[in-house]
């Protein structure tokens, strides 16, 4: 957990994927994350989080993730944004954009 709380924290943005190994619609967003990690590698760290996992129980809880994929953004711990569901690369690359001027402040 600690680990993860010093990630969240950066001084870089931090997109959170919580996911399932069994879900298809997240299967179906692991082209569009691949996407962003190259496209924007220079705004944001992509950070993958197995739901369906026993280490992962904790967070499941803090955040409230009831459906996958979830999908948070984070900038110095605080939670910029989220949604769930296929959220498009061009959706994805607005809300990073958006989100990036706010956090240069």
């Amino acid at each position: 957990m600690s680990d993860f709380d010093g990630i969240i924290h950066s001084e870089r943005l931090m997109l959170v994927d919580f996911y399932a190994t069994w879900c298809g619609a997240c299967k179906a967003m692991d082209p569009t994350l691949d996407r962003v990690a190259l496209a924007m590698s220079d705004m944001v760290t992509i950070v993958r989080i197995d739901t369906s996992s026993a280490s992962s129980r904790e967070l499941v809880r803090r955040y409230n993730i009831v459906a996958v994929p979830t999908l948070m953004l984070f900038f110095r711990g605080e939670c910029l944004w989220r949604d769930s569901g296929i959220v498009s690369f061009d959706r994805l690359r607005s809300v990073i954009r958006r989100n990036r001027a706010i956090s240069r402040y």
